[in-house]
């Protein structure tokens, strides 16, 4: 029997520990540093995700057999690398490979070098180019920082002058720290957005089901750009020919073209894609499991999350398949979010477990739970009809109680049509 270490503290961890606990080869699961509402799962574990020597004595200490790696923050610091010098099984890309999501001028010149579709794009490095080239452009136009920005380091201005205010912020007032001290301009791209995960080692690529996430804060996709209000697979709207395509011009060619460039990759690779008019286009590439996409894929996902890892590890096909219900998943977040948060105020009604309810950012305060986060809890649903998994998601919802607590009602509004 395996022991297991999930490496984060959010939803994304929490759905990841629910899944390795329902192996039957796992034993026991761990959490570093986890959050409390994950105790129906694993065990916490008060480790930062960036105490590498930390985390490997522990590992070491408790003879774990297999670390899985949740954010994306300690894959671009190297914690892959650093495991495997010590010769401990862990999943997720090295540091030259994580690149692709800790740089975005990286994973755009990549994209540009082997022909990927993608989205006409300029890179800067000062702001006085860059707002010189705002000013020849059409609108609305993107502003991507470069490095990491928890999910938020993407502006999409609709006119010049927002654009350039935008520009100011990032490079001049360090809106995103120094994640925006570089940036990416590129076109905006028209069309139906979604997400599509892989397993991937080296030239291997064994894709899951679709996902669409809903990025703005607000119902009908207004307001600021966040780490994801909401997501439900499977998109059942979009083609089978489109995840295809995906497959074919980007997935497998992004896969053979880091291994061209000596940075072979090994871990969880995310796509996210637009549908245009002219084909699937790359928006961007994450090198961990999404997040909210993860609560909902994992519970579709039909197979041995452990053994599924271990074989693509060891160069063997996994053995996998999706349930034919829709899952779907609405993010509670603290009033402020994105741009801040309140912690501390209660929460009542929370009384479901994994992977109905899954706790992205609480505390426990004696006999009940407290927002310490930006997003708080992912409340999921499942039917045979997306039209069923948004109600039982949404009944869910309105059972919990916080006045500090807002959250979009329109999750999965595309397929709802």
């Amino acid at each position: 029997m395996a022991k297991v270490l999930v490496i984060g503290s959010g939803g994304r961890e929490h759905a990841l520990a629910w899944k390795f606990s329902q192996s039957p080869l796992v034993e026991e699961v761990f959490v570093a540093p986890g959050n409390v509402g994950m105790t129906d799962v694993a065990t916490c574990v008060k480790i930062g995700v960036n105490d590498f020597d930390a985390l490997i004595q522990f590992v070491k200490a408790e003879e774990i057999d297999l670390t899985f790696v949740g954010p994306e923050v300690p894959l671009v610091n190297g914690i892959v690398d650093e495991f495997e010098k010590e010769g401990l099984t862990i999943f997720g890309p090295r540091k030259n490979a994580a690149i692709i999501e800790g740089s975005k001028r990286f994973s755009k010149d990549i994209m540009k070098k082997y022909g990927i579709p993608t989205a006409n794009y300029e890179s800067f490095e000062d702001y006085n180019s860059a707002n010189a080239y705002l000013t020849k452009q059409s609108f609305p136009i993107v502003l991507k920082a470069d490095g990491l920005a928890a999910g938020k380091g993407v502006v999409i201005a609709k006119t010049l002058e927002e654009a350039q205010h935008e520009l100011y912020e990032m490079m001049c007032n360090q809106k995103f720290s120094t994640a925006g001290s570089q940036l990416v301009i590129e076109e905006y791209l028209e069309g139906e957005e979604f997400s599509l995960l892989a397993f991937v080692n080296g030239t291997n690529v064994y894709p899951m089901q679709i996902a669409q996430d809903h990025k703005r804060a607000f119902d009908r996709d207004e307001g600021l750009n966040t780490g994801g209000m909401g997501a439900y697979t499977p998109v059942t709207h979009l083609s089978n020919d489109l995840v295809d395509e995906a497959m074919d011009k980007i997935m497998q060619p992004m896969a053979k073209a880091m291994v061209q460039e000596d940075r072979s990759y090994c871990g969880i690779l995310y796509g996210g894609f637009m549908a245009t008019k002219d084909g699937v286009k790359t928006i961007e590439f994450n090198c961990r499991f999404g997040d909210p996409e993860t609560e909902v894929i994992l519970q579709a996902l039909q197979g041995d999350l452990y053994q599924i890892v271990m074989d693509v590890l060891h160069q063997k096909k996994p053995v996998y398949s999706f349930s034919n219900k829709t899952y779907l998943g609405v993010v509670m977040a603290a009033k402020g979010y994105p741009e801040h948060s309140n912690k501390g105020a209660r929460i009542d009604g929370i009384d479901q477990q994994a992977p109905s309810i899954l706790h992205m950012g609480t505390a426990f305060d004696t006999d009940h739970y407290t927002i310490n986060g930006g997003r708080v809890l992912f409340v999921s649903g499942e039917g045979d009809t997306i039209e069923e998994a948004y109600q039982k998601a949404y009944q869910l919802v309105e059972s919990i109680h916080c006045d500090d607590l807002f959250y979009r009602h329109d999750i999965g509004h595309r397929a709802l049509k």
